[in-house]
């Protein structure tokens, strides 16, 4: 009998990403969605292949029967307090009133256990979440995969590529994980249809430092990079801080600050994975960054 795995956050990046990755498993996928999601991102997904039940999100019982007989419940929801706390704690509810005996958080995200309470909005969020995650009697399994790989040519200030440098605050040598959405949601799925997996795991598909990532912009591009090192974490936080003061921006999911908290956190060296669970599953090729890089065409750059 196939298993059934249950997601919310189907028509979003990473959650579009788990259900294509779930697909090509011999396994049931239902998507639960909100009432206002759009019709065609609905019938894309009908079509391929997934069970698409439109439900109050607000209302448990109501998401409850949609999960019975499901294995897996997996979020891939993303948002503010509204969504990762409010919100995923329904869908949490409801997986436990139909008896799914396992739960993957939305986490995908650096590994926050070490970090300090209160210096990462976002994380926050996701840590406060856990709070309630502990005390429920399901299965749930994190998964931890640093940064996504895919913001390194988008939102991820780190390659200066017109300036041809490399932001670096801190210590240059400071290890860096990097993984791509293709590579967390191929693990996720295959943690989704696992029937014993920890609480934790931690995953990277590539590990670079600052001077690591001058080397290889270097060699890609034949151009001369070099660090560009405005200042210590120390400078960071007081420029976080300020920015926030002045544009706290608090029903934005990535202002500014909350940009540079990211790169305080995964700059500061608190963020260190004792070991890495890539292994788990051996039919995964891990994309480096120099393959992520050179598939974006970067030297054209």
């Amino acid at each position: 009998m196939k298993k059934i795995i249950v997601i919310a956050g189907a028509t979003g990046n990473l959650g579009g990403k788990i259900v294509a990755a779930l697909l090509v498993k011999d396994v049931e996928v239902r998507a639960i969605v909100r009432l206002e999601t759009d019709l065609k991102k609905i019938k894309d997904l009908e079509q391929k292949g997934v069970k698409v039940f439109q439900v109050d999100t607000t209302n448990p019982s109501e998401i409850s029967k949609h999960c019975i007989g499901a294995h897996c419940f997996v979020s891939a929801l993303a948002g503010l307090r509204e969504t990762i706390l409010d919100t995923q704690k329904i869908f949490l509810d409801a997986a436990f009133a139909a008896n799914v005996q396992r739960f993957i958080p939305s986490d995908y995200s650096s590994d926050f256990t070490n970090l300090i309470e209160g210096q990462n909005r976002n994380l926050d969020f996701r840590r406060e979440f856990h709070k309630y995650l502990e005390k429920m009697p399901i299965k749930a399994t994190t998964i931890f995969n640093g940064p996504f790989m895919d913001l390194l040519t988008t939102d991820m200030p780190l390659i200066l590529f017109k300036q041809k440098r490399i932001l670096c605050w801190g210590n240059p040598d400071q290890i860096i994980e990097f993984t791509t959405t293709y590579n967390v949601a191929e693990f996720t799925a295959e943690v989704a249809i696992d029937d014993n997996t920890p609480r934790y795991l931690r995953i990277a598909g590539d590990r670079l430092s600052c001077n690591d990532f001058v080397k290889l912009l270097t060699e890609l591009t034949t151009k001369k990079y070099k660090l560009l090192r405005p200042g210590g974490i120390s400078l960071l936080n007081f420029i976080i801080r300020t920015t926030r003061f002045f544009s706290p921006s608090k029903n934005e999911l990535y202002p500014a600050w909350q940009g540079m908290q990211y790169m305080r956190d995964i700059m500061e060296g608190r963020i260190i994975f004792q070991k890495y669970d890539n292994n788990t599953y051996s039919n995964i090729k891990w994309t480096s960054v120099k393959e992520f890089l050179i598939k974006e065409k970067v030297i054209s750059k």
